[in-house]
């Protein structure tokens, strides 16, 4: 894993301008981070921090719900900040802290719906060796433990929204399965057959004709945000040369105006990561535009608004930006 701690170590250069004027370039470990972009993503930090409850929960829609902490910690995670020193050590506690009291202890199931499972357990997944607590490694096996076992049970071999649904979407199971190459990547073990399962089922949700991503298998084209969660699980994956992928990121591409209706920042959180897995220059370009978006609608405490509640909103549109890091090891290519 790698080490958070060196996301501390933020170092300022001034670099002179044509007209004697001066811009502040910063370096998070080894990334040259725009001015801009830390400014909006501190003052996002702190409306995080500012709002969370001594619990760890959050206030508004949805803030109670552990994937609000989840994104909450992984939005701190994404930005090199260290769990057990700094200025947000103690809220990474808290999100950490509400995780773990979500947990069934038998089951492993957090929250009260696979969306809250997905988040959490991507959140424990990034979490486990980056925070000392020794609850976290049990708690992260038996979480996928049961997207293992809610996966087995279902036709479609995928998920939706109860561990033992039959039937299946696109964003409940991408909310799993990014989940599940997190844990993978963690060191615990994930089986070939729940990672090709997974892919056979958004192979089934693409559209015959622009190669887009539905909701559901025949469901047709569903705009972007299922057609990006799509290409960012075939890119974890590393099936980039699959004609799933090559399709659904072409797709991605030609209707990127699409926004999420009124959940917007659900759909830039995945097209952030499609875009940077499936070319670099792409996601630049889609990067700089997504900047200059939320500096344009950042709230006054830092926060965004969103049909999703503030919190949420927030911790999403921060993750929407934080490929600009590079600390999550989710995001490495």
């Amino acid at each position: 894993m790698k080490n958070f701690t060196a996301g501390l170590f933020c170092i300022a250069v001034f670099t002179a301008l044509p007209a004697g004027a001066q811009e502040l370039n910063i370096f998070r470990g080894t990334q040259q981070v725009p001015p801009e972009v830390e400014r909006i993503y501190e003052r996002g930090l702190h409306f995080l921090v500012a709002s969370q409850n001594d619990e760890g929960s959050f206030p508004g829609n949805y803030g109670s719900e552990p994937a609000t902490a989840a994104l909450a910690m992984l939005a701190m995670f994404a930005h090199g900040d260290d769990a057990e020193h700094g200025p947000y050590a103690k809220s990474i506690k808290r999100s950490l802290e509400h995780l773990l009291k979500s947990t069934d202890a038998k089951t492993g199931y957090i929250g009260s719906s696979m969306y809250n499972h997905g988040f959490s357990t991507l959140a424990l997944a990034e979490a486990y060796g980056a925070v000392q607590d020794e609850r976290i490694a049990p708690a992260l096996k038996k979480a996928v433990e049961l997207i293992l076992t809610s996966q087995e049970k279902n036709r479609f071999k995928a998920w939706r929204y109860s561990p033992d649904s039959q039937d299946a979407d696109s964003t409940v199971s991408g909310a799993c399965f990014v989940a599940l190459v997190a844990a993978r990547n963690a060191g615990l073990r994930v089986p070939d057959n729940a990672i090709e399962g997974a892919l056979k089922f958004y192979t089934d949700c693409q559209a015959p004709g622009d190669g887009s991503i539905g909701y559901t298998p025949g469901s047709g084209a569903r705009g972007g945000a299922t057609t990006a969660i799509g290409v960012a699980v075939y890119a974890y994956a590393r099936k980039k040369d699959q004609p799933t992928f090559l399709k659904a990121f072409k797709a991605l591409q030609t209707n990127d105006e699409q926004s999420g209706g009124n959940y917007p920042f659900y759909y830039e959180y995945y097209a952030a990561q499609a875009m940077f897995q499936g070319d670099v220059k792409v996601w630049e370009k889609w990067n700089d535009k997504r900047v200059k978006q939320l500096t344009e609608t950042q709230n006054d405490d830092g926060s965004w608004d969103g049909g999703l509640g503030p919190s949420i909103s927030t911790g999403l549109g921060l993750l929407s930006i934080a490929l600009t890091y590079r600390y999550l090891p989710i995001y490495e290519r």
